[in-house]
């Protein structure tokens, strides 16, 4: 078994890859052009953008490999995202939108018009009623007034963690209701609609980049570290998990092909290194 020393994680299963110049197909990494990322403790180290992450998200911006943030995080944020940060764009609510600047403004896709999205969040408030009389110590989470689909309950980020068998049955009533539930690495995340984090990254690449993933999925790339990520670690051969991923290796099926040596942030950096090094030689 391997363990992460940085952060006490617990131990990794040795079959699992550790991400290794020496050892990575470089032309593999070389031939990444879109390198779509998680945001929250895979940029983030205990909820700030560190300057190891955010000089990667330059280092790739200036070298010409497109960044684009994919988050449950809220539309919102990404207006922000999209307009502040050096990356292409930004894909938000676990999928239901992507934001992009252009020469023109900004670029607002969602995956429903808006009479469709004021239809699909109307059974949420019921929702948020029993998970808050059912499940103590859970929020609403911080950022839920700047949210176009989803309910967003927090378990670890503005109040004190919860333990996951409380996360799990939150999970459970988002699903006894008929709605989708992920769980990233601070909340809880619940909508109806049929689309993931996945779905929406192929749209952005394929409306965006003119990037048909599925025919040529070694185009892109991803890193994250939650169960929210899975079906992005399914589908794309180079996946890549902070190392912190280790926390939800119980939660999760599909796993990242490599996990980085460092966590979070400075993870991410790890993977924004290799695939530009293998672009330079």
């Amino acid at each position: 078994m391997q363990t992460n020393k940085d952060n006490g994680c617990v131990p990794l299963p040795a079959a699992y890859a550790r991400m290794d110049l020496k050892t990575t197909d470089k032309a593999r990494l070389a031939s990444v052009r879109l390198l779509f990322t998680d945001i929250d403790d895979t940029l983030s180290d205990h909820g700030k953008i560190t300057t190891t992450a955010y000089n990667a998200l330059w280092q790739a911006s200036d070298a010409g490999l497109a960044v684009v943030p994919i988050t449950g995080r809220p539309a919102g944020w990404c207006d922000h995202i999209a307009r502040m940060w050096p990356v292409l764009g930004v894909v938000g609510e676990n999928g239901g939108l992507y934001f992009h600047m252009t020469d023109s403004g900004m670029q607002k896709v969602y995956a429903h018009d808006a009479e469709t999205r004021a239809g699909l969040r109307q059974g949420l408030a019921a929702i948020a009623d029993e998970i808050l009389d059912t499940i103590p110590g859970c929020a609403i989470a911080s950022d839920q007034f700047c949210r176009e689909y989803d309910l967003s309950i927090d378990y670890s980020e503005d109040v004190p963690p919860i333990p996951m068998d409380q996360v799990d049955r939150i999970v459970g009533i988002f699903r006894k209701h008929g709605a989708n539930a992920k769980i990233s690495s601070v909340h809880v995340n619940g909508w109806f609609g049929d689309f993931d984090k996945l779905s929406m990254a192929k749209r952005f690449a394929l409306e965006v980049c003119d990037m048909h993933l599925d025919q040529n999925p070694g185009a892109a790339a991803f890193v994250g570290d939650s169960p929210n990520d899975e079906p992005m670690f399914a589908f794309f051969p180079l996946s890549f998990g902070v190392a912190n991923v280790s926390d939800f290796f119980d939660r999760i099926k599909h796993r990242p092909a490599f996990i980085t040596d460092k966590p979070s942030g400075r993870g991410f950096a790890e993977v924004v290194e290799a695939i530009l090094t293998a672009k330079r030689s």
